[in-house]
């Protein structure tokens, strides 16, 4: 083979292999994201946003869900309840007046407000203790994360293709889980500070239409603050929401049922009344 050919050769093997490791990097990522708001953000209000999961989906949902590394079911819901209810005070665990830097990941590198503590303690968490899976995922999510966050991209591509393990971790590894962690961590910073407020301008979350594009359709913020028992958290259907066109196809499917939707006539009164002109509504 002369020099030039094997230039050629070696640029072609580079392209395959942005190509599959990407393609896996996305796979993974997209299907993590799926049961971001269906797992996370749907479980501190689930008995009010969807009254019956099939327990086949729930299974796969968290599974799907120790991709993300992001706490089990438990915890998560636990101080997300305590966010919706404290909302930008002390007792939000990521309270986004403390700044972007602190709402986005510094919370997450300091001990937690003592407020965040007294407040989660008095929360109601009797129907997430009932939950068997909800549980039985918490016991075992250290085992589970390592599997399914960490070695199951790095195997992957390294079992099929023959990509080396190097590459294999740091891309559909540690990258993948590094833009996931950022693309969810914009829903508690970015979609706390920058976008309208054309639902209740006296809160803090925002519509910010990035975040709903890299979050799968939890960028509309100020509406889910202002309506959090609504499934679809968006008036708008599946415009860059791809969870509720999820959950659709789950009702569908018959895998889940009775969806809670804010009517029409609710969304306009509460626009009319505290919204802040900016309604993109109709």
């Amino acid at each position: 083979m002369t020099e030039t050919e094997t230039r050629s050769h070696r640029a072609g093997n580079d392209k395959v292999w942005f190509s599959d490791n990407c393609m896996i990097s996305v796979k993974l990522s997209n299907l993590s994201d799926v049961h971001l708001l269906f797992c996370y953000h749907m479980m501190p209000d689930l008995n009010l946003m969807i009254s019956h999961f099939h327990a086949y989906l729930w299974v796969i949902l968290f599974l799907c869900l120790c991709l993300r590394e992001q706490n089990d079911v438990y915890e998560w819901a636990r101080d997300h309840r305590v966010h919706h209810k404290y909302s930008e005070t002390d007792a939000d665990p990521h309270n986004a007046t403390r700044g972007f830097f602190f709402a986005h990941i510094g919370w997450l590198l300091v001990r937690k407000h003592p407020d965040v503590i007294e407040k989660g303690k008095k929360l109601e968490l009797a129907d997430l203790r009932a939950d068997k899976v909800v549980m039985f995922q918490r016991r075992h999510y250290k085992l589970s994360v390592l599997i399914l966050c960490f070695l199951v991209p790095t195997l992957v591509p390294w079992y099929f293709w023959g990509e080396s393990l190097a590459v294999a971790y740091f891309v559909p590894g540690l990258l993948r889980y590094a833009v996931v962690l950022n693309a969810t961590w914009l829903v508690n910073s970015a979609a706390h500070i920058w976008g309208n407020r054309p639902y209740d301008k006296t809160i803090n979350p925002r519509e910010n239409p990035m975040v709903a594009f890299s979050a799968i359709g939890e960028g509309f913020h100020n509406y889910h603050h202002t309506f959090p028992f609504d499934y679809a958290t968006s008036e708008f259907g599946w415009k860059f929401n791809i969870t509720t066109a999820f959950i659709d196809l789950m009702c569908f499917l018959g895998l889940a049922k009775d969806c809670k939707k804010v009517s029409k006539e609710l969304i306009m009164a509460r626009i009319q009344r505290t919204g802040d002109g900016s309604d993109k509504s109709g």
